[in-house]
């Protein structure tokens, strides 16, 4: 459940999507309006002849959202403040167990089953895109917390008198390291876009590529407030990999060089010198992925993954 689309999908024990539907989300409409076309997915989905197998129903949604009420607040979608949609969703599944979870946190378990964190036991995983976002693999399970927002990355700080960001504090590791922040922070150093006009994050990668300094600046300062956040997480929970996907580490090793970089420089305590850092894997579909795995984890269906 994002501000553009709501996407659904019948998912089996192998992590492989056999039923697709989507419609897109509209995030200016009144709730009601945003639940029909929820409703819309789940009927296209019921249609299908596997869907006597389903044992269980997982929501990954952006956020806020309280798994503790079984409500949602997405910021882009101003028809839903708590808006009850475990309690909508279960009334349209028979009965079945519905499980809600961050959309960080659904990526952070579709990337633990079938991605990058497969077979490790505890792990860190990021969406770097319009913002950030994360979850946490601790002791071989997906670790929510009470209102599925464990791992929100995002809004550490990591620059005590930093910019103030959308949430309220200061020096987030989103207001320095989402693309709209890596662009604004370009912009305003001088970088300008080429021809086309494109003033994207995708924009300044292209031009850090071809040796841009401004770009390449932008990018490292992402990587350093991605560094210290990482670090941050390490300490703390002991963590073994950090999985980075969305948008932003499409930019490959022009994100990815200077983070490993910098991570040496804030992960210096022997148990958190180790943390590997790598790109994730499932890309568009891991929302889909880890909604699943989520509630297969509730259900008791969850087993934690061996090395490949």
């Amino acid at each position: 459940m994002g501000g553009t689309k709501i996407a659904g999908a019948l998912v089996d024990a192998r992590g492989e999507l056999l039923v697709r539907a989507q419609r897109p989300t509209p995030a200016r409409e009144d709730g009601a309006t945003v639940m029909d076309a929820v409703a819309g997915v789940l009927e296209t989905l019921a249609a299908s002849d596997d869907w006597a197998r389903v044992r269980a129903v997982g929501i990954g949604s952006a956020g806020p959202v309280d798994a503790s009420r079984g409500t949602v607040s997405p910021v882009n979608v101003p028809g839903w403040r708590g808006y009850p949609l475990v309690a909508e969703v279960a009334r349209r599944v028979a009965g079945r167990p519905v499980t809600l979870v961050g959309d960080g946190v659904a990526m952070t378990a579709a990337e633990h089953w079938q991605g990058a964190a497969r077979g490790r036991a505890n792990a860190l995983c990021m969406v770097v895109s319009t913002g950030v976002g994360g979850g946490l693999v601790l002791g071989g399970r997906l670790h929510t917390g009470p209102t599925g927002n464990a791992g929100h990355i995002g809004h550490i700080s990591v620059d005590l008198d930093g910019d103030t960001c959308p949430c309220g504090a200061r020096g987030c590791v989103e207001r320095i390291a989402s693309g709209p922040n890596i662009a604004r922070r370009a912009l305003d150093a001088g970088w300008r876009p080429g021809p086309d006009g494109d003033r994207s994050a995708a924009a300044v990668a292209a031009a850090a590529r071809g040796g841009d300094a401004v770009a390449l600046a932008s990018f490292e300062r992402a990587a350093q407030a991605l560094a210290a956040g990482i670090a941050a997480t390490a300490t703390l929970v002991e963590i073994e990999v950090a999985v980075i996907g969305g948008g932003v580490a499409g930019a490959g090793e022009i994100l990815f060089a200077p983070l490993r970089a910098r991570l040496r420089d804030y992960a210096t305590l022997s148990f958190a010198a180790g943390v590997e850092v790598l790109p994730a894997r499932l890309g568009a579909d891991a929302g889909l992925v880890g909604a699943a795995a989520a509630a297969a984890q509730d259900i008791g269906l969850w087993q934690v993954p061996e090395a490949p």
